[in-house]
């Protein structure tokens, strides 16, 4: 099976895919935090440094674009394509208020006639550079049944790929997903599928096998593998159990490399309590560690408080 890394903002740099992917690996494509071109910079300096390939070595990088503008997002894929990138992703699923209250991300969905416009204009362009355009979508804004016709609109261009996160802009990340409308895609549409969407372990990943007859092929998570970085490995069937070695290193990476680009401490920190409010589920009975680590100013404090958690899984 095919395991795809989703974009999580502020967490999925290069900084953590180069970690990830030379310890773990497993994932078949690492999508980048999305690019939001403007009139007057199709890609930022600092969207850039994460995306050039020359920080990316060796890394499966599909770069995502965040735009309800046709002409932006053709001005940010030309350049992406002069940096030797054969495919760019469109993000119509971002649930945020910021972002849809500018029609972008979900937020573009309901206007299904400018919508199929811009399809219409930045398809034009993939032909014309040789460029694949994949989408990743929600079902819809207001109503999880917006998805029929978004899958009649879809249908009509060449895209790549439809990843499909099967919850409405107001779902945003919690409740079950609406799986019976991703089985909707599997019969209706005439474009491969990705789905995505509370896979955080095998017993997820089963249930989706009973769901749908067979496994969806590829899969993308993104939640799951910072969760468990192991995961992917998990579900290739090449192991069963957690290696916490792995993550320490995972970790010591990330940690180390955070230090020799930011500062001060309190920063560097900052960024790793993002990581720790996920990776925390990994260890049960550490509580009061974590609510002193995720507090924690200084670099001799807090490898105190992680070297006390990780004794939890080496002794």
């Amino acid at each position: 099976m095919k395991i795809y890394f989703a974009p999580l903002e502020g967490i999925t740099t290069y900084i953590f895919r180069n970690a990830f992917s030379g310890i773990y690996g497993q994932v078949d494509k690492f999508f980048a935090p999305f690019i939001s071109p403007s009139e007057k910079c199709p890609i930022t300096p600092r969207e850039r440094k994460d995306i050039t390939p020359e920080n990316n070595p060796g890394i499966n990088l599909v770069p995502q674009i965040l735009t309800c503008r046709s002409e932006y997002f053709i001005e940010a894929a030309k350049e992406l394509h002069a940096m030797s990138y054969n495919e760019v992703n469109l993000n119509l699923g971002c649930p945020s208020g910021t972002v849809c209250a500018k029609g972008k991300g979900a937020g573009f969905l309901p206007e299904t006639l400018a919508l199929q416009r811009f399809l219409d204009d930045i398809y034009s362009y993939s032909v014309s550079d040789d460029m694949k355009i994949s989408v990743k979508t929600r079902l819809g804004y207001y109503n999880p049944d917006e998805f029929y016709d978004l899958v009649d609109i879809f249908n009509n261009f060449p895209v790549s790929e439809l990843i499909v996160h099967p919850r409405i802009r107001s779902d945003f990340y919690k409740g079950e997903p609406r799986k019976e409308y991703f089985a909707y895609a599997l019969e209706h549409s005439k474009i491969p599928l990705v789905y995505n969407g509370n896979i955080f372990n095998c017993k997820d990943y089963d249930n989706l096998l009973s769901e749908f007859g067979s496994g969806p092929d590829p899969v993308m998570t993104g939640r799951g593998l910072i969760s468990d970085p192991s995961l992917a490995d998990k579900l290739k069937g090449l192991t069963t159990e957690t290696d916490f070695a792995k993550f320490r290193r995972l970790h010591d990476t990330v940690y180390h490399a955070y230090q020799e680009t930011m500062s001060p401490d309190i920063n560097v920190l900052y960024k790793m309590r993002e990581l720790w409010s996920y990776w925390q589920i990994l260890f049960d009975g550490c509580e009061r560690d974590f609510k002193r680590l995720m507090k924690a100013k200084k670099y001799e404090e807090y490898e105190d408080i992680l070297n006390r958690i990780l004794q939890t899984k080496e002794e």
